[in-house]
């Protein structure tokens, strides 16, 4: 497993959560794009689901709603996770995790890794060590689904960190087989045009 360094830490992450209008990634509910997504799983199937970075987990509240019960959710902060908490009493405790998603040494354990901001909040150059681990942490067959933002923020020197289609195709094809990835149609009108919804296959 590979160390990687972040200069973004827990405590970053964090105050950034406790400063009004720097969660500026957070649209408040699951975006168009997964809810349809999440909406045609099988739920009798029950897969094991891991959303890493998942700030506050407005995709892990959806899943839960609709019966999946092996939704684990993964991030730095404290903040986020006791968010997800509060809005959803019930949710399994042991299946919230704080820590570093490049920390978990748990090859072949999922089913299905979804994938919602959590590029954008990582340095570009953590992100071959990203696809990498996501396809450690997925069992064969596995899939990592999600949204990427398709668009450049000029200058950025801080969290959220832009991206194109062909840098991220670069990452994936070592360990996936690309179902899907391809600009969202039906995105948040903030993000109309920008976004990519990917479908990998493990593998």
């Amino acid at each position: 497993m590979q160390t990687v360094f972040s200069p973004f830490d827990a405590a970053y992450w964090q105050a950034r959560y406790a400063t009004p209008g720097r969660a500026g990634w957070d649209a408040g509910r699951t975006t168009p794009p997964l809810r349809a997504y999440f909406d045609q799983l099988p739920v009798s199937q029950q897969p094991r689901i891991l959303i890493p970075g998942a700030g506050r987990a407005y995709e892990a509240e959806y899943l839960h709603r609709l019966g999946f019960r092996h939704v684990v959710v993964a991030d730095f902060a404290p903040e986020p996770l006791a968010a997800l908490l509060a809005r959803v009493p019930d949710f399994p405790k042991e299946n919230l995790w704080q820590i570093d998603f490049f920390a978990l040494n748990l090859p072949d354990s999922f089913d299905l890794l979804i994938e919602q901001t959590f590029v954008s909040a990582l340095h570009p150059s953590q992100r071959p060590a990203y696809a990498a681990q996501c396809a450690r942490l997925l069992r064969p067959g596995g899939r990592l689904v999600g949204l990427l933002f398709d668009r450049d923020f000029a200058g950025a020197t801080e969290p959220p960190f832009g991206g194109s289609r062909a840098e991220y195709a670069a990452y994936f094809a070592p360990y996936f087989e690309f179902v899907h990835f391809e600009t969202a149609y039906n995105s948040l009108p903030a993000r109309a045009g920008h976004e990519l919804f990917i479908c990998l296959q493990k593998l």
